[in-house]
């Protein structure tokens, strides 16, 4: 379950951002000045510690919503009915 959510995804789209960025970073060392691509490396770094955090974060969540739904299946079935009814009011209205 932790694999399928969306943040894993976004986690992950990210990350070959980071290596997109590293490309470009490595292409156009030659083309600009010491001093812009430290601050492009020291920025890429800064990215990447943020990166890493947020795919923790996300797996922590996730894995605290799956021990949730497990120890309280109903609960849970009850909750996402509500959301359900609720968004299907408001779709009902437009």
């Amino acid at each position: 379950m932790i694999e399928s959510n969306g943040g894993g995804q976004i986690a992950e789209e990210l990350r070959a951002l980071v290596s997109e960025a590293e490309a470009l970073l490595r292409s156009t060392a030659n083309a600009g000045g010491a001093e812009a691509q430290e601050r492009a490396q020291a920025t890429l770094q800064e990215l990447r510690t943020r990166l890493n955090e947020l795919e923790e974060t996300v797996r922590s969540r996730a894995r605290d919503v799956d021990s949730y739904v497990r120890d309280n299946p109903w609960q849970a079935v009850a909750v996402v009915g509500g959301i359900s009814l609720l968004l299907g009011l408001l779709a009902g209205r437009r």
